[in-house]
């Protein structure tokens, strides 16, 4: 009996001095065949005066649910727990182990590694299945590791980022990030000015006082939030986002001088097909190869592609050179070229006059932009991340269950295998 008891516990990895096994066998319940290993949890000591002298008083039977390597045969644990009254303190109790919580049939060791799984880019669905546990019970198991992503109100990072995502009901989620470390500093279920500022001053004035950058993009009061709450914070445009904003608006001017000529036309086709030429960088075009288009029935190189259709209209060709040598600006980090172009008079499309305003108008979050090392790149990589998580789990309709979800995934990557669970 007690070779076969340490083989079972060798190969459950069970270390509970206290169950001692005794036989194991197959049996088909539901038309589902199940692993049975039959087990006793002894009470050695009374767990409120520590007596020995104790009466026993039955058993109480628990099928505890286990890991297992193959999910089409699931392994159960037929747990019985002795119940013992102490003659010394007349009190009644029932054995216990870390095997298993108090009033629970999940053990731990799956626990573990249902949470394992939730780090990784899979459903609840199919964590369950391979655990055979129902869907539910990940999620108890989810929400019982829970915790904020950041609750040290008396200091914050020194660089922050901020952006929304798309979380719950196709609502934007507000995400505040460390620009150093990459972590998650906290989600909200909002964007909205009010819900950022009650969350922020939580912290002291003196945490928000060491707050020294936030880079955000050209949300219209994100510059307002981050004056209000960090007095000492520089506000720094993400170039992407600048950069966006630029292609965005020649792309749409495009359009608009393109609808002017007739769809026959050799103006129509030079500003049609080729339109990701237009959006490239000036210096990446090809100059030398010409290549054979079906669409003009000519041999072109890109440069001359790109030369022609802007020769269609001289506004457009102002706003193309605009877009060009703001690029290049910030790329370079030239802040007196971005100065200059801000300050041009020179005639461009209405989307870009107004793009050229919005900078303006955060004048020096751009400049701080150009030549600050910070960006919003680790957040979009987050965002990126967040969205992959929920095209795998078809949505969320908790933002509760996305948040911890996102918490586990985020943050707690490398904490998984230390989690223990408490009862």
């Amino acid at each position: 009996m007690s070779s076969l008891n340490d083989y079972i516990k060798f190969t459950l990895d069970v270390e509970d001095k206290n169950i001692i096994f005794s036989d194991y066998s197959n049996e088909n319940i539901n038309g589902k065949i199940y692993k049975i290993y039959l087990a006793e949890l002894i009470q050695p000591t009374c767990p409120y005066c520590r007596s020995t002298n104790l009466k026993h008083n039955g058993h109480y039977v628990s099928n505890v649910r286990f890991i297992t390597a193959d999910a089409s045969k699931p392994v159960t644990i037929r747990l019985r727990k002795q119940r013992v009254l102490c003659n010394d303190c007349l009190k009644r109790s029932m054995a216990q182990s870390n095997l298993v919580n108090k009033g629970s049939y999940i053990s731990n060791t799956s626990k573990r590694k249902i949470l394992s799984a939730l780090t990784e880019d899979r459903s609840m669905t199919s964590i369950a299945r391979e655990h055979n546990v129902s869907v539910n019970t990940v999620q108890r198991v989810l929400e019982a590791c829970s915790s904020k992503f950041y609750d040290d109100f008396d200091h914050l990072p020194e660089h922050l980022a901020f952006d929304e995502f798309k979380g719950v009901g196709k609502k934007l989620h507000f995400i505040c990030l460390d620009g150093d470390t990459h972590k998650v500093v906290q989600i909200l279920r909002t964007r909205f000015k009010p819900d950022i500022l009650r969350y922020f001053y939580k912290f002291t004035p003196k945490a928000r006082a060491m707050v020294k950058t936030v880079t955000m993009d050209l949300n219209c009061y994100y510059p307002l939030v981050a004056r209000k709450l960090f007095p000492n914070a520089q506000i720094v445009i993400d170039r992407f986002h600048m950069v966006q904003m630029l292609t965005r608006s020649f792309n749409i001017f495009r359009v608009q001088i393109m609808k002017q000529f007739n769809k026959r036309s050799r103006e129509y086709k030079l500003l049609k097909s080729p339109w990701k030429l237009y959006l490239m960088k000036y210096d990446k075009l090809n100059k030398t190869t010409p290549y054979y288009d079906w669409h003009f029935k000519d041999c072109l190189t890109q440069e001359h592609v790109v030369l022609d259709g802007l020769d269609c209209d001289q506004t457009l060709e102002n706003t193309y050179w605009v877009m060009q040598d703001f690029m290049t600006a910030i790329q370079d980090n030239d802040e007196k070229k971005v100065i200059h172009l801000l300050h041009s008079k020179q005639s461009v499309g209405k989307q870009m006059h107004q793009t050229l305003l919005t900078f303006k108008h955060n004048y020096s979050g751009v400049l701080n932009g150009i030549s600050s090392t910070y960006s919003n790149g680790c957040l979009e990589g987050v965002n990126r991340k967040i969205k992959q998580i929920e095209r795998t789990a078809y949505g969320y309709r908790n933002f509760s269950h996305l948040l911890i979800r996102l918490e586990e995934n985020i943050v707690k990557e490398k904490e998984s295998s230390n989690f223990f669970f408490v009862a």
